[in-house]
């Protein structure tokens, strides 16, 4: 299988989670993710000191088409993309069945953790439930509550316009939208570049790129039409009042790369996935592109801090005082952002390290030990892909990937006071550049 390891040029930047080893005994190594089951879960039962209080999750979306039809140039590919069932960007049904199986796993898991009732509905105020201003979260959050709640009357909120949206869309025009310095953010953007700059990155991707050409039909006849991402222009894109882009060819490589792997999570046919010209291992080999784009658009301090606030400040709140379970449905944009606030990093089964699945939530919890002091501790689930592409209903036995994450400038364990300072002091107010 190929490896999903970052590419060379961040391997600088990209040591290898340390062990965690928390009071139960929870390690972030072991077996794999994948098979952790709530039984196993070193914080559940009896096992434990630590009882859960209360956890808040923020969700990306499940499986949908491509946001718009242009997924590339037409120079740049030798066939027509496979059509969809749905509209641009929307949540399919596939997805949503998918997300309704996670929906019923992690009923299972709360119960199991104390979290909610076995059976029947929670008490009132002891759930909620947010989405984005997209019908793709507010779609993929109705899913999550049939699976987890059936019959429960939960209230989903979400913005009513995109211009009332800031939380999950930070920069903008909008009242309240987040202000950031373009020349400021190009700076910091521009410190995670390796020597020789994004061509370096090139260079050190250039395997991956002569595997996207041959997904692409991108043969050395071909390349003098301009198909080659490897031979276009590289460099930063300055945006004014919004975050610098990575620019091409990694914007387009990131865009192709993730349209493969919902094609093959919306369980199309392998001559349809990628033309049928990819294996599942290629596609996962090809997300790299997808992390990459992350890496540069949401893991700079100065970035990252202005993309995350609102949701970061919203989470600190739910965590502190807010109802048993919270989930905020979003994006793998939102998610990305979270993960360079606080530099988290995970890595899900077949996944390359920080890619933020469908359907995928990075959350954390609060436990209190029996003395009453309280503690908060990261995690991220999601399904694997053939969970997702398969439907597979999920048990102890076939359950989705789930990490609990170390917190940098944390101690282990963490206290949820000094938590809270941590995320207070780099949090961004909005007008503050």
């Amino acid at each position: 299988m190929p490896s999903t390891c970052p590419s060379p040029v961040r391997v600088r930047l990209s040591a290898l989670l340390a062990s965690l080893v928390w009071m139960s005994g929870c390690t972030a190594g072991g077996p794999p993710p994948s098979s952790r089951s709530p039984g196993h879960d070193p914080a559940a039962g009896n096992t434990s000191p630590l009882r859960l209080e209360r956890s808040v999750m923020l969700m990306r979306h499940g499986v949908r088409p491509p946001t718009k039809a242009k997924v590339a140039p037409a120079n740049m590919h030798d066939k027509p993309w496979p059509t969809w069932s749905v509209d641009y960007g929307e949540l399919t049904p596939h997805g949503y069945a998918a997300v309704r199986l996670l929906g019923q796993w992690d009923r299972g898991y709360w119960a199991q953790r104390g979290l909610l009732p076995a059976t029947g509905c929670p008490a009132t105020g002891d759930v909620e439930i947010a989405a984005s201003s997209k019908s793709r979260t507010q779609d993929t959050a109705r899913a999550l509550v049939e699976g987890m709640l059936p019959g429960c009357s939960i209230e989903l909120r979400f913005p009513a316009s995109a211009d009332d949206d800031v939380d999950f869309h930070p920069f903008g025009a909008a009242a309240g939208a987040m202000a950031i310095d373009a020349d400021e953010a190009m700076r910091a953007v521009a410190a995670l570049e390796p020597p020789g700059g994004l061509q370096a990155e090139v260079k050190a991707n250039a395997r991956r790129f002569a595997l996207l050409n041959t997904a692409l039909g991108c043969s050395e006849t071909r390349k003098a039409s301009g198909c080659d991402l490897a031979r276009m222009p590289t460099g930063l894109v300055r945006n004014e009042g919004d975050r610098p882009d990575v620019g091409d060819p990694f914007g387009l490589a990131s865009t192709i790369s993730q349209t493969f792997l919902l094609e093959y999570l919306e369980g199309m046919p392998m001559e349809d996935v990628a033309w049928g010209r990819l294996s599942r291992e290629q596609i996962a080999e090809l997300l790299e592109f997808h992390s990459l784009k992350f890496y540069y658009e949401g893991r700079a301090p100065y970035v990252a801090a202005r993309a995350a606030s609102p949701l970061a400040s919203r989470m600190l709140d739910a965590l502190l005082q807010g109802p048993r379970l919270t989930v905020l449905v979003g994006h793998d944009t939102n998610i990305a952002d979270l993960g360079g606030f606080l530099d988290l990093h995970w890595q899900v089964t077949g996944y390359p390290r920080d890619d933020p699945p469908p359907a995928g939530a990075l959350g954390f919890e609060v436990l209190a030990d029996q003395s009453g002091r309280r503690y908060v501790r990261a995690f991220y689930r999601a399904q694997t892909m053939d969970q997702v592409r398969e439907l597979q209903p999920l048990s102890q036995t076939n359950a989705p990937a789930l990490e609990f994450l170390p917190i940098p400038g944390c101690a282990t364990p963490c206290p949820l006071s000094d938590f809270e300072a941590m995320v207070r002091a780099k949090l961004v107010q909005p007008g503050q550049h």
